[in-house]
């Protein structure tokens, strides 16, 4: 599989032909990568066209340097424990970025002088400039060290959780295969395959704090050589989050408090009584409620690759068309292995323009919903390929988990491919109480990285005690955890974007109070929820936030004003499959 995926990668072809780059360049060398951006520095627009000429092979080069990362870390986490892998994805970590990001400042500088000096006038970039301005203001030379240590730090949490089996059932097995013992229907196996999870992540939890502590070192040292009061508001800028504030966070964490967590504990007190306890332990949360066996979508990953892509092309043949060209190109990594890395993401390949999606397949029911997910990404990548700008083929996170969390409910009303009536019924309502879930999760997760941020010098001890409370604010404490604190307070180490991508959290909350809103409209008329969702997605970044919503006809909003309601809908929507 290995061998296959870097294979493909490294055949895939163009999206066209590079006008700038000469089409052999080695992007892995310092030497050269800098070569190129000396270039484009050396240029001297004198008219407008120039400086669109220059903004283009700018895009060009980044693409390039950016589909060479985007590659080296797909291998790397497609088999961690391969060292030359390692090797490669640190050493372009280590020399490459480090040396191109004053090179970008004073590319960006450049520009900025050139758009005065020729009268550049085009409200399409105003979006674009308002980014690169952004980006001027927080550079700082002292920083690029510390951003380099942040990334390799990222990569050995990477190591470390990839590493982890467990033996258990006679066989040694990754974190991710663990995930489906869990839905036994035998308490006593769900117990102790819990906590023999637990107990494996506990033998590194003190690497993973040793790691994260230096992690918060030097991201607050970052922000304050930007002159940032804390990490957290360095990085609202950072992310370019133009349309919202951390105090609107914290408004959507006081609404899910007031309007979901109620409904969660309505869930949960139903899950109880069915599943015929006073109280629920923390194995007792994904296992069938009526005692029934867990739903295997399918018996191999080779039906479930081809399955998957009958539910795509039912939805929409633009769907289908994309993901069968990802399983014809060798663009899917899906099945979980020793060495691979936890979770699953979609990257995308920024001068062929095409999206590879890895995760971790296990043969649960669950790994319909992360494929429908990624998928959902990978289709977000295709619609706008055509955009010139590379930065317009990204849209900003909130959005891009838009796109991935309305195919999941877009894709759903196709499950007859791998499951019957009955069944259906119990994989909508788990899809709504994951839903319910990963609102509140989000505004668990948030809470606390404004909490990590806000109070930098905290010690471990802090760190596990404000997990705690914050988890309890949130209604977790409805669960029994008597005897698992130590348990219970290293959890999230387990959440990789604590470590990888520090302050990417919110953004779910913000997408899948969106994603619920391309639902209803879809089952009101679901070729107009497609024709919304393929006109937003197809925009990329080249909007601002609230205007891709717009275009999706959604109203960017996450108070209560938004919350309310839809807890609501949620509620009705989950009793109707709850057998009440």
């Amino acid at each position: 599989m290995k061998n296959q995926t870097a294979s493909a990668l490294d055949q895939l072809p163009r999206y066209q032909p590079r006008q700038f780059l000469p089409e052999s360049t080695d992007l892995t060398q310092t030497e050269t990568a800098i070569r190129y951006y000396q270039q484009l520095l050396d240029t001297s627009p004198q008219t407008s066209d120039e400086l669109r000429t220059l903004l283009l092979n700018r895009s060009e080069l980044e693409a390039a340097i950016a589909q060479v990362q985007s590659i080296l870390y797909i291998q790397m986490t497609c088999q961690t424990d391969d060292t030359e892998r390692a090797a490669a994805y640190k050493a372009f970590i280590e020399t490459v970025m480090p040396a191109l990001k004053p090179l970008n400042d004073r590319l960006d500088r450049k520009i900025m002088r050139a758009i005065d000096a020729t009268g550049f006038n085009d409200s399409y970039y105003d979006l674009y400039f308002r980014k690169m301005r952004s980006d001027i203001d927080i550079f700082r030379q002292d920083n690029v060290p510390l951003q380099t240590e942040d990334a390799l730090l990222s990569q050995e949490y990477q190591t470390v959780t990839g590493a982890m089996t467990v033996t258990f059932d006679g066989g040694e097995h990754t974190i991710p295969q663990m995930r489906k013992y869990q839905l036994n229907t035998s308490r006593d196996i769900r117990e102790r395959s819990w906590r023999a999870t637990s107990q494996r992540y506990l033998q590194d939890s003190k690497p993973l704090n040793d790691i994260f502590d230096k992690m918060i070192a030097a991201r607050h040292q970052i922000a304050q050589n930007a002159g940032f009061a804390n990490f957290r508001d360095y990085k609202f800028i950072e992310w370019h989050r133009f349309s919202y504030t951390p105090d609107d966070c914290k408004r959507y964490h006081r609404a899910i408090e007031t309007c979901l967590v109620p409904v969660q504990r309505h869930v949960l007190s139903r899950r109880a009584e069915q599943l015929g306890l006073e109280t629920l332990r923390p194995w007792d949360m994904t296992v069938d409620p009526l005692g029934r066996e867990a739903m295997r979508p399918f018996e191999s990953t080779a039906d479930f690759i081809a399955g998957l892509g009958r539910m795509f092309a039912a939805a929409d043949d633009e769907f289908g068309a994309g993901y069968r060209f990802m399983q014809d190109n060798g663009l899917l990594d899906l099945e979980s292995r020793k060495g691979k890395a936890p979770g699953g993401y979609q990257s995308c390949l920024n001068e062929a323009r095409k999206p590879f999606i890895f995760m971790n397949a296990t043969g649960i029911n669950d790994d319909l919903r992360v494929l429908m997910h990624e998928g959902g990404h990978a289709f977000h990548t295709l619609s706008c390929a055509d955009k010139p700008l590379v930065d317009y083929r990204h849209g900003p996170l909130e959005f891009c988990e838009v796109a991935s969390m309305s195919m999941e409910l877009l894709t759903a009303p196709h499950l007859s491919v791998c499951y019957d009536e009955v069944q259906q019924a119990r994989w909508w309502r788990g899809h709504l109480e994951t839903i319910i879930r990963i609102l509140i999760s989000v505004a668990v997760n948030d809470a606390f990285q404004h909490w990590l941020y806000e109070n930098p010098t905290h010690t471990v001890d802090h760190r596990a005690e404000k997990w705690l409370e914050i988890n309890d604010r949130f209604g977790c404490d409805v669960v029994d955890w008597s005897g698992l604190r130590t348990e219970r307070a290293a959890i999230w180490q387990r959440t990789p974007h604590f470590y990888q991508t520090p302050f990417y959290y919110i953004e779910y909350g913000i997408a899948q109070l969106g994603a619920l809103g391309i639902w209803l409209q879809s089952k009101q008329d679901m070729d107009k929820a497609i024709a919304n969702y393929k006109k937003a997605l197809a925009l990329g970044g080249s909007q601002p936030l609230p205007d891709l919503f717009a275009a999706a006809e959604l109203e960017f909003d996450f108070s209560e004003k938004t919350v309310r309601p839809l807890s609501e809908m949620l509620l009705a929507e989950w009793k109707k499959y709850s057998d009440e």
